[in-house]
């Protein structure tokens, strides 16, 4: 096969572990995508050390490489995490324990959601808050472009994890309800749990 033909594989391959990986970090896979990360693994291995003569193919080969490497090792990190509890299964994904505020006199409705960058979602219920799930899922996408990252899970994992977080961190809280904000840091957007009691 020609060198062309295989890094058009592996970018597709590359763009398949993605996908694969983000869907076992929300829940949706049961297992890691390690058969299909053999595939990649081969790929790499095959031209380590090849001379590549030509430049725009040898650059392609050199970045797809790295971005496989820079992933393979935050997966590992991950996995290792959340074997040991450390996360919840998303990019940087974690429930802060903040004391709660004392109630506002008059809570804005969850039906209408704060959609500023710098702004808070709440989530009492998975399935009443579609709309502040969808509001947090838009800007969560959003800041992700605005950090240079494009890739982003699919709005049904994403939902589907912010519930389940919302639900865990509620029953184990004691919490009425979790707001989610967004915190970008060294070109990482990540979500932040609060308990509201």
């Amino acid at each position: 096969m020609a060198l062309s033909e295989d890094l058009d594989r592996f970018e597709i391959l590359l763009r398949q572990l993605q996908a694969k990986w983000d869907m076992f970090f929300a829940g949706v896979e049961r297992k890691p995508p390690l058969e299909l990360q053999g595939q990649v693994d081969v790929l790499v291995k095959r031209y380590a050390n090849a001379e590549i003569r030509n430049s725009g193919e040898r650059f392609r080969l050199q970045t797809l490489t790295a971005r496989f490497t820079t992933f393979n090792e935050l997966w590992q990190k991950r996995l290792r995490a959340r074997e040991e509890g450390k996360v919840f299964g998303m990019h940087g994904l974690r429930a802060e324990q903040v004391p709660a505020a004392p109630p506002a006199p008059a809570p804005a409705p969850p039906a209408a959601p704060r959609s500023s960058a710098g702004g808070e979602f709440r989530v009492a219920d998975g399935q009443r808050d579609q709309a502040a799930i969808r509001a947090l899922y838009d800007s969560y996408v959003d800041e992700r472009r605005r950090a240079g990252d494009a890739a982003a899970p699919a709005f049904d994992a994403f939902r589907q994890l912010v519930s389940q977080q919302a639900e865990r961190i509620r029953s184990e809280k004691g919490a009425k309800a979790v707001d989610f904000r967004l915190e970008t840091k060294d070109g990482k957007v990540s979500l932040k749990a609060r308990v509201v009691r």
